[in-house]
């Protein structure tokens, strides 16, 4: 376990998908949230909530049970806390023509089986939370 700016870093895809994965699991965020590829690298910072992910390359993932389409950057960050990630960057998804980017990500508390997604241009989607499930 290595540190970085006095959080804990997981190097390599094994050790980094654990990693990811045990995160949503604490936050109470769908497992299939971020379906990542060829990881270099995740940390997170306790103290803060900040996290980051670096993989090898851009992953373009569909969510079949509802027809979206997401694009996931080489270097994803933002601020985890229940139920919650903020400040997300590196994370895109397909509205008709266009990408926007996803800056808020928010599951209902009390649980209603929502999960909302915001975007800095004030649009925010709604799906089912099970959509988001690991293996979707």
């Amino acid at each position: 376990m290595a540190e970085k700016e006095g959080g804990i870093v997981k190097k390599g895809h094994e050790e980094g998908l654990k990693m990811a994965v045990s995160l949503l699991e604490e936050f109470e965020l769908p497992l299939g949230l971020l379906p990542l590829a060829d990881v270099i690298e995740v940390g997170f910072v306790r103290n803060t909530g900040y996290m980051w992910i670096v993989q090898a390359k851009k992953v373009q993932h569909n969510f079949k049970m509802i027809s979206k389409l997401v694009s996931y950057s080489t270097e994803i960050n933002g601020f985890v806390a229940k139920k919650r990630i903020s400040k997300l960057k590196g994370v895109k998804a397909k509205e008709l023509m266009i990408w926007p980017p996803v800056s808020e990500i928010v599951v209902d508390d009390p649980p209603t089986g929502k999960i909302h997604f915001k975007s800095l241009a004030g649009i925010t989607k709604t799906f089912p939370f099970d959509a988001f499930a690991a293996g979707q």
